[in-house]
């Protein structure tokens, strides 16, 4: 009878994300900064759309809270505001607990509404997020955020890329991005009724790539992926700064970030 072979390993699957990286890159932007006017119009804007609900909640889950003034602006509409971050001084400062969205334990029927702004896009396995937090909804209750995704970011994709283009490598230095089907999939996927996601495309001019970068690490938004690339050289980013400007009108060059804003329903 032949012996058959066997197999010695399994497959691993490989985190995306870096999750230490992840929570020290919001800690840095809490020590620096925050820079908070993407962060604040994500926020507005859920804040509006709860206003078009009439409905008074008795505990919220804030998911994701760079600003300590949030809780009490969400006190609007729940009596109870309970705060998660994956960031130790975001969660510290807003008296809430650090979590890893994937892994933690919200619970079953704890809250009957989610407001989750800027975390779940460098979450690594986002169905399972998205599926302790329906969990963690009693029936009837909406999940409504948003998160940075789509087509964000094309300048600094472009710059770099046509920066190592002409150092004869390729070197993925940016998220992949989730894009609003795939998103509304995802929500419906983890049992919530009737998502809806809906693009705002927020365009801002930089006189130059170093006033983008320094923004990006205000919000905690720089790159966390596991595979981390090579330091940039000198040369590449130096290309990568004078291709940035090429693409600009001779002061300033446009960015954009597409945030998705999307809603769900625990029925």
């Amino acid at each position: 009878m032949p012996c058959l072979a066997r197999r010695t390993s399994a497959v691993v699957n490989q985190d995306l994300f870096d999750r230490r990286l992840r929570s020290l890159r919001r800690d840095r932007a809490a020590l620096i900064g925050p820079e908070l006017f993407l962060y604040n119009r994500a926020f507005e804007d859920c804040l509006d759309r709860l206003r078009d609900i009439p409905r008074k909640y008795e505990r919220a889950l804030l998911l994701g809270c760079p600003a300590p003034a949030w809780p009490g602006q969400l006190r609007e509409f729940a009596n109870l505001v309970e705060v998660m971050d994956p960031g130790a001084i975001f969660s510290l400062r807003a008296g809430g607990r650090q979590i890893e969205e994937d892994r933690h334990d919200f619970g079953e029927r704890q809250f009957d509404l989610c407001v989750a702004i800027g975390t779940l896009e460098t979450v690594n396995d986002l169905p399972q997020a998205l599926g302790r937090l329906w969990r963690s909804l009693e029936s009837d209750s909406p999940i409504i955020g948003a998160i940075a995704g789509g087509n964000s970011l094309p300048a600094l994709r472009t710059c770099l890329i046509e920066a190592e283009r002409a150092e004869g490598r390729m070197v993925a230095r940016t998220h992949p991005r989730i894009d609003a089907t795939s998103l509304a999939r995802l929500l419906q996927g983890a049992g919530f009724a009737m998502p809806v996601v809906d693009i705002d495309r927020v365009r801002i001019a930089y006189p130059n790539l170093a006033s983008l970068v320094r923004d990006l690490r205000g919000m905690g938004q720089t790159s966390v992926l596991a595979q981390r690339p090579p330091p940039l050289s000198r040369s590449v980013a130096a290309a990568a700064s004078a291709e940035f400007l090429r693409m600009g009108n001779g002061d300033r060059t446009e960015e954009m970030v597409e945030i998705l804003h999307f809603l769900g329903w625990k029925q």
